[in-house]
């Protein structure tokens, strides 16, 4: 009997990095997942560092070859997937300089002046506008506020390209975080100077390593990445993917009009395409290759609210905690008057002055009605970002659903009641890792093409249909959310003020 084969897929996000090994039918063998330490210098200001990084990444990889019990040179390749924008530089003996998150803020001011200049232009060429945690706001605000650390620029990466870095000794860009970071001219997919120019940054193209696609290899595993992880010296690494496609490949998305739900860290609201959908409204269009677009309206409005609840109010963390937060939210018989909760604790696109809060809590409310608010506050965002991609001429008729928001008994169907659509949840909990791991299998050939490779390695898990009993609830408390949203802009703004 032939020996099986695998495949890695490694998924880096804002906090956890993991390392999941799968069968080449996309089974899961053996999964870890590390938790990383973000730091907080200033208001508005997330931060981690990279060495930490690379270590848990590599503690990760041990981990699941160790509990496998696989021989390494039995797995075929690696795919990496990781955040999109924020801001990863090294400096110019490639070491560690800055290590900026897709949660931070602190360009919120640069990023509202960049789009006042050049929004226009920049929608035209990139089909984004600035916005705070985009990469190259973030690189102006370095070179405005740290000259010092502009001037030691080596290298712009972004999260996953680190770790590629470390494994391969090699450099490179995948077009999927470029374009999606605002980065590359589109449909053209060219990065230049005169694109850097309407950020004002025309010096910073040399800071920008070679372009690829994100199913070339890029490189193999060195020796000294091999004895960091485990993995076998050779093994080819790929380009990798902004999360937000990888996430979406790994739930069985890859069709053009196929919709995909992350109700992760950002709430990510995505549609595939042929070609990519021209409209200011749309938050951002990433490729990963000719032909394939996926037009994405998104922000960090949505499970990470929970994170920050579980953390913060409960003092918890893990899976456990959550699991008690699903216990109180299925004690809670839904109202008219329930309370609202907006999941702004990390800030809105709609405005830098934007404030997450609860409202409406009377005496009889406990904390199963405060988190069954912030449920229904995500999915009220979801379902605004949706609206925003229907007005834009695609079509959302169903989607697929992923992220950690899935797993939970209730949000699924919450989410199908409030976008009023069904609603499938993907068999694998890891789509990330899962989907940069599928487009390992394309590069080395084990099959000819994306829509191959996700028909034979993705499953459904459960359906949902929307209840007719529900929707009228929420259409009503969602056009009450969103009066009240428009009634607190000018009392968030008025916190932002200096004494």
């Amino acid at each position: 009997m032939a020996e099986k084969n695998y495949i890695l897929g490694v998924d880096v996000g804002n906090t956890v990095i993991k390392a999941v090994l799968f069968d080449t039918e996309g089974h899961q063998i053996a999964h870890c997942a590390i938790d990383g330490q973000s730091s907080f210098p200033e208001p508005g200001h997330v931060e981690r560092d990279l060495s930490e990084l690379w270590e848990n990444g590599c503690a990760a990889i041990r981990e699941v070859i160790s509990t496998s019990g696989v021989d390494p040179t039995r797995i075929l390749g690696l795919g990496c997937a990781g955040h999109g924008n924020g801001l990863y530089l090294l400096d110019r003996s490639y070491q560690p300089l800055k290590g900026i998150q897709s949660l931070d803020s602190r360009a919120a001011d640069i990023a509202a002046e960049l789009d006042r200049e050049n929004g226009d232009a920049l929608q035209a060429r990139c089909l984004q506008r600035p916005w705070p945690s985009q990469t190259p706001s973030l690189l102006a605000w370095i070179k405005r506020h740290a000259p010092e650390t502009y001037a030691r620029i080596g290298a712009v990466l972004f999260c996953k390209d680190y770790i590629n870095f470390r494994l391969t000794e090699r450099l490179a860009n995948d077009i999927s975080d470029l374009s999606g970071a605002g980065l590359l001219a589109m449909p053209e997919g060219e990065l230049d100077a005169d694109l850097l120019g309407l950020y004002h940054l025309e010096d910073a193209l040399p800071f920008f390593p070679e372009r690829v696609q994100s199913a070339d290899i890029v490189g193999r595993v060195t020796a000294a990445a091999a004895k960091a992880t485990g993995l076998a010296e050779g093994t080819p690494v790929i380009g990798g993917y902004f999360d937000v496609v990888s996430s979406a490949m790994g739930s069985g998305v890859i069709h053009a009009g196929e919709a995909s739900v992350i109700a992760g860290t950002w709430s990510i609201n995505q549609v595939f395409a042929d070609e990519p959908v021209i409209s200011p409204d749309v938050f951002m269009v990433t490729t990963f290759g000719q032909g394939r677009y996926v037009n994405i309206e998104s922000s960090a409005t949505s499970a990470a609210n929970l994170e920050w609840y579980v953390h913060r109010m409960r003092g918890d963390h893990g899976g456990e905690a959550f699991d008690r937060c699903n216990e109180e939210v299925g004690k809670v018989v839904a109202r008219a008057d329930d309370p609202f909760f907006h999941p702004f604790i990390f800030g809105s696109r709609l405005g830098a002055e934007f404030r997450g809060g609860f409202h409406g809590l009377a005496g009889w409310h406990g904390e199963g009605h405060m988190i069954r608010a912030l449920f229904e506050g995500v999915c009220f965002e979801h379902r605004r970002h949706i609206e925003v991609l229907r007005n834009a001429g695609l079509a959302v008729d169903r989607a697929v659903m992923s992220g950690g928001g899935s797993r939970s008994p209730h949000w699924p169907q919450m989410m199908a009641d409030v976008l009023e659509i069904p609603l499938t949840v993907a068999e694998a909990q890891e789509t990330g890792a899962l989907g940069a791991a599928i487009g390992a299998t394309v590069a080395i050939g084990l099959y000819a093409s994306y829509e191959e490779a996700v028909a034979a390695m993705t499953r459904s898990a459960r359906d949902f249909q929307p209840n007719t009993e529900r929707t009228e609830h929420f259409r009503r408390r969602y056009g009450l959310y969103t009066a009240l949203t428009d009634q607190m802009r000018d009392f968030w703004s008025a916190l932002r003020l200096k004494p």
